[in-house]
């Protein structure tokens, strides 16, 4: 693998260049509307992941860590925010990412965000949690790509953002997933370790010491949108359903897709 290390120097994050924006906008205000504001950083993986890096930086003597995009928000002070959305600004350029169509990504991560709130809801876990991680559950896409361009130009070819068949590829050709390099990614920010958990264990739940359902929320989002994506049949659906991770969350196939991803306030509610 080139990816010599992924993590050796750090990626350029891009955000949506509308969604930046919109944020300097908002932050330009004499008083910034913070539901605005939420609104903003939740529906940017990247904005959402330089927020929880300052959040987590700044308050490390909370030993608990910041694990929330609306946590966060709360902690640090708005004359905080302008630094990091024009850091953001300045990422956000065309090709950022040679490879990898970030309006797709930007829209898959969104999607997985909402519905691991959704799923985290109907089976009485934080629903702001659950929806951060979703959201960051991808970030690990932009490190490879950073890192081992040309090995992921390969990956791209054989199978898209959304093909289940990804991390199985991605770890036959370059000893890695976009799991593992995003949970690295969120260790070395000092990130709360149930949120590098959750990123790190998405694909294998239950290959954590301590099974935690974070991780279990992730992998049924990610697999539902996916599927979406994909276009699954009836058959594919019930044959691929990840029945294990499904059952130690209480949740069956009806109940997975029966979740509405919509927009609730204070996350998501911004369309890129």
């Amino acid at each position: 693998m080139q990816a010599t290390s992924a993590q050796d120097r750090e990626p350029e994050l891009p955000s949506s260049p509308k969604l930046v924006a919109l944020l300097l906008t908002e932050l330009s205000r004499p008083v910034p509307d913070l539901r605005r504001t939420s609104q903003l950083f939740c529906g940017d993986p990247a904005l959402a992941m330089r927020l929880l890096r300052l959040a987590n930086a700044v308050h490390r003597e909370d030993t608990r860590g910041v694990i929330s995009v609306a946590q966060a928000l709360a902690l640090l002070p708005t004359e905080a925010l302008r630094p990091l959305a024009e850091a953001a600004a300045r990422a956000s350029v065309p090709n950022a990412v040679p490879g990898l169509s970030l309006p797709q990504f930007w829209r898959f991560s969104l999607q997985v965000a909402k519905l691991a709130r959704a799923l985290a809801a109907s089976v009485r876990q934080n629903q702001a949690v659950a929806y951060t991680a979703g959201l960051l559950h991808a970030m690990g896409e932009l490190v490879l790509h950073a890192a081992a361009q040309d090995d992921m130009a390969s990956v791209n070819l054989i199978a898209s953002l959304c093909d289940v068949r990804r991390a199985k590829l991605q770890q036959r050709m370059l000893d890695t997933t976009y799991a593992a390099a995003g949970a690295t990614l969120a260790q070395q920010w000092q990130f709360p370790g149930p949120l590098v958990d959750a990123l790190r264990y998405q694909l294998a739940p239950f290959e954590n010491e301590v099974y935690e359902p974070l991780a279990g929320l992730v992998h049924l989002a990610a697999w539902r949108a996916r599927t979406q994506e994909s276009g699954y049949d009836e058959r594919a659906l019930a044959t691929s359903f990840p029945g294990e991770v499904g059952l130690a969350l209480g949740l069956d196939i009806d109940m997975v897709l029966q979740q509405d991803p919509i927009d609730w306030g204070g996350g998501g509610a911004v369309h890129l």
